[in-house]
C-alpha cells in the first residue's frame, strides 16, 4: 500500500511525500529516501526502490524537497523560481522536519522504532550532515554521494557573484535552470561548520554504508573513497559497483531494473535489515 501526504513547512511551502507501507500492521523500521540535485522522489528508480524495500518489510518515506523545482504533477520542473532559491541548509532543515514527522507517526498510527536514511548524490551528503546531528537516525546509506558542495570553477563563482544567478542546463529536459547566488553563499559561509562533510563523517556515531559506481562520471568514485577516508572505519563499509555509473544504469522514465542495480538494492537491504532491527 502507498499513500500520498502533503506537509506544510515553516514558511508555508509544501513538501510532497509518498509513503510505502509494508504488509505487517506494526512498523518497526522506516527508510527515508533523499533525492539529489535535479532529482525527485518519482525519478527513475525512486518508486521501484521504494516498492522493493516495502516488500522487504520496511516502511519507506519518499519526498520532494519543496524547492526541488518539481510541480504538482510530480514529474516536471514547473517551479523553477523555487529551484533558484534552494540552498543546502534548507534541505537539511526539511529533512529534519521529515524525520520529526516520521518519529511522531504523522504518516500513520503505527510505531516506528528505527529510522534509516538512504541518500543519492547530493542527497547523500545532505543525509550525512543531518545524521551527524540528529540522534533519531539509526543507520545511513549513501548512493553516489558527493564529497563536496562547492563544485564550481573560480570563473563560475566570480560570474555568479556578479550576476547573482548561475544558469545550469538540465540535460534530460533541455531546460535552463537558474540558481540564485544565495546557494553558493550558503555553502561558503557554512563550509567550516554546518556544511562540513568531513567533520560530520568523523563524528558520525551510527552504521554507514557508502555505495558508489566505479564508472560514475557525474560524481567520480574517488569522492566515495574520500568519504570513506573521513569516516569512522569500525562503523563504515565502502561498497563499489563495477561497470556502472551515477544512476546505476537506470534511466527516467523507468523501464526496467538490471543486475547491477539489483546487487545494490540487495546490499542496501541487508545493511538496513541488520542495523534497523
Amino acid at each position: 500500500m502507498r499513500k500520498d501526504f502533503q506537509l506544510e513547512f515553516k514558511d508555508n511551502e509544501i513538501i510532497n511525500c509518498t509513503v510505502f507501507y509494508p504488509s505487517q500492521k506494526v512498523i518497526s523500521k522506516t527508510i527515508v529516501f533523499v533525492h539529489g540535485f535535479k532529482g525527485f522522489k518519482d525519478w527513475g528508480f525512486g518508486p521501484y526502490l521504494s516498492e522493493y524495500f516495502r516488500q522487504k518489510g520496511f516502511c519507506v518515506v519518499a519526498f520532494n524537497f519543496s524547492f526541488n523545482g518539481i510541480g504538482n504533477d510530480f514529474q516536471n520542473f514547473t517551479e523553477l523560481d523555487k529551484f533558484a532559491r534552494n540552498t543546502i541548509s534548507r534541505e537539511i532543515d526539511e529533512l529534519n522536519f521529515i524525520i520529526e514527522h516520521v518519529s511522531n507517526n504523522t504518516f500513520a498510527d503505527l510505531s516506528t522504532s528505527k529510522i534509516g536514511l538512504l541518500g543519492h548524490s547530493r542527497g547523500g551528503a545532505v543525509s550525512i550532515l543531518t545524521a551527524a546531528q540528529n540522534k533519531q537516525i539509526n543507520a545511513l546509506c549513501t548512493w553516489a554521494a558527493v564529497s563536496k558542495f562547492d563544485r564550481f570553477s573560480k570563473r563560475q563563482k566570480e560570474e555568479w557573484q556578479k550576476k547573482k544567478v548561475l544558469e545550469v542546463i538540465n540535460a534530460r529536459t533541455n531546460q535552463v535552470m537558474k540558481m540564485n547566488y544565495s546557494y553558493l553563499k550558503d555553502i561558503l559561509e557554512n563550509k567550516d561548520d554546518k556544511l562540513n562533510i568531513e567533520k560530520s563523517l568523523s563524528s558520525l556515531q551510527i552504521p554507514l554504508l557508502i555505495c558508489h559506481g566505479e564508472q560514475d562520471i557525474a560524481v567520480p568514485v574517488k569522492e566515495g573513497e574520500k568519504l570513506y577516508s573521513w569516516s569512522i572505519k569500525e562503523r563504515t563499509e565502502f561498497f563499489s559497483i563495477p561497470k556502472t555509473g551515477h544512476t546505476f544504469d537506470i534511466k527516467h522514465p523507468f523501464e526496467e531494473s538490471n543486475e547491477k542495480f539489483e546487487k545494490l538494492l540487495s546490499k542496501t537491504s541487508d545493511f538496513f535489515t541488520k542495523f534497523l532491527n
